[in-house]
């Protein structure tokens, strides 16, 4: 089972969500973990290659963010409450902000 790896304040913010919606995420991370695809999700290229998002529709819109492109575990970017049909531009910079931080690491490690 790969581990789960968050960035930034996205701990803190899946926390935050109503009971439900947690739940509801926190079984999805898992399905992921274990080599599935959540049951509902979507590719994020806006963001960068290989990275989903996870869509938890309970009690109303919430996303999570992910990466599990690499052997050390899954990385979640953001998680964050929808309030619009469209992903703000704010939500996809904090995401990119992690895919890069991401990335930066594996390169200073590998070095």
């Amino acid at each position: 089972m790969k581990e789960l790896i968050f960035k930034g304040g996205s701990k803190r913010r899946l926390k935050n969500f109503p009971e439900g919606a947690r739940v509801d995420a926190g079984h999805q991370l898992w399905l992921v973990q274990m080599g599935r695809e959540p049951d509902d999700w979507k590719p994020m290229t806006t963001v960068g290659a290989g990275v989903k998002e996870i869509r938890v529709h309970k009690p109303h819109e919430h996303r999570v963010i992910y990466f599990a492109q690499f052997e050390e575990g899954i990385f979640v970017l953001h998680a964050f409450e929808k309030k619009t049909n469209q992903t703000t531009q704010h939500d996809i910079e904090i995401a990119r902000a992690a895919y890069a931080q991401v990335q930066s690491e594996r390169k200073q490690k590998k070095h």
